[in-house]
C-alpha cells in the first residue's frame, strides 16, 4: 500500500522500501520511559510515559533530536511489545502516554493501543511537529485524548529552508484547527494534569521574531482565551545542521524571546507556559539508548 499519511504524499510501498520520514514496514523506536520535561501539565510529578519514534517526516535542520528523527537511529519493536511497555510505565506512574513524532506510525500505535486494549487507562497523546494532512488526523484521533502539535513558522521561505516543507504553515494551520474541532477545550483531572484537549507549542527561533509575531496574531484570530493551550519555548539551541546556517547558529536573545512573550500575553489566553533561557541547554535531550525498547524480549510480553 503507498504511504500517503503525511502532507509529503511521498506514496512508498514500505513493505519494500522506506518513505520520505525513514519508516519501512516494522515499528521502530528509540526509548520508551518516562520523561520529566514535558509542560508541568503533561509530565507533572510522576512523569509523561514517553515513546519517541526513529523517523520524521520534517527535516528541521536544528532538530535537537537529530539523531534519532534524520539519522532514523533506534531499535525495531513490534505493537504487542510496545503496548506491554506502555502498560509498564503506566504501572510506574505516568501520568499519560507521549507518542513523539508519531505521524508516519499512526496504523502501528492503533495495533498498539489495541493490544493493549482496556488495561491502558490513562490518556495517550500525539506530540507532533504539526506537519499533519487533516485526513490523517481525523482517521486517528479516536487513538488520542491529547494533541501536542508544534507550530513552526508562518513563513513558506522559513520553512523552505529549515523545515524542508515550503507548504508548512498552510497543513499545520489547517490540522491544528481539526485538532481542536475534534478533541475540545482543555480538561484537566484533579491533579492539574491535562487529560484532554490541545496544547500548542511554538519554539522562538534567532532572527525571526516577525514571524513569531505573526503565528502570534494567528492564534489570537483563530481560537479563544480557554480554546487551547499555549507553549512559548526559549530553549533553542544551534544543534543538528544549524551551523550551516549562520543565522540561526546563535541563541535565542532575552529581547526576541521577551517581545514574543509580550504579544501572547496580550491576546489573554488562559493558559500559557513559558520558559527562562536557562531551558536552553542539552541537558534536556535524552539518552537514546534503547531504554524500554531494545531490553524487550518475546518472554516478558503479557
Amino acid at each position: 500500500m503507498k504511504c500517503t499519511l503525511c502532507p509529503r504524499l511521498c506514496g512508498v510501498d514500505r513493505s519494500v522500501g522506506r518513505g520520505y520520514c525513514g519508516a519501512g514496514e516494522g515499528l521502530r523506536a528509540a526509548r520508551a520511559a518516562l520523561h520529566f520535561d514535558e509542560e508541568p501539565c503533561i509530565s507533572g510529578t510522576r512523569g509523561s510515559g514517553t515513546v519517541f519514534f526513529s523517523g520524521c517526516t520534517l527535516r528541521c535542520v536544528f532538530c535537537q533530536n537529530s539523531e534519532i528523527s534524520a539519522g532514523n537511529h533506534g531499535w525495531e519493536t513490534t505493537p504487542e511489545q510496545l503496548a506491554a511497555r506502555l502498560l509498564q510505565l503506566q504501572e510506574a506512574g505516568a501520568h499519560n502516554i507521549n507518542f513523539v513524532t508519531p505521524t508516519h506510525y499512526y496504523p502501528a500505535i492503533r495495533e498498539t493501543l489495541a493490544c493493549a486494549g482496556s488495561a491502558l487507562s490513562i490518556p495517550c497523546l500525539a506530540n507532533t511537529g504539526g506537519y499533519e494532512r487533516v485526513e490523517t488526523v481525523t482517521e486517528y484521533a479516536d487513538l488520542f485524548n491529547i494533541w501536542m502539535p508544534d507550530l513552526k513558522f508562518f513563513s513558506s521561505s522559513l520553512s523552505a529552508r529549515y523545515l524542508a516543507a515550503p507548504d508548512y504553515f498552510e497543513k499545520a494551520a489547517r490540522a491544528i484547527l481539526t485538532m481542536r474541532r475534534l478533541a475540545g477545550p482543555p480538561v484537566y483531572n484533579d491533579e492539574g494534569i491535562l487529560v484532554s484537549g490541545v496544547l500548542v507549542r511554538h519554539l522562538v527561533m534567532p532572527g525571526a521574531r516577525a514571524d513569531s509575531l505573526a503565528l502570534i496574531d494567528w492564534l489570537g484570530a483563530n481560537f479563544g482565551p480557554e480554546d487551547v493551550v499555549i507553549s512559548l519555548m526559549n530553549q533553542y539551541l544551534p544543534l543538528g545542521r544549524a551551523s550551516d546556517f549562520p543565522e540561526i547558529n546563535r541563541r535565542v536573545t532575552t529581547y526576541e524571546y521577551r517581545c514574543v512573550e509580550n504579544a501572547l500575553a496580550d491576546k489573554g489566553f488562559r493558559t500559557v507556559y513559558t520558559q527562562s533561557r536557562l531551558s536552553a541547554t542539552a541537558e534536556y535531550v535524552p539518552a537514546w539508548d534503547g531504554e524500554g525498547i531494545r531490553q524487550q524480549t518475546p518472554e516478558k510480553l503479557f
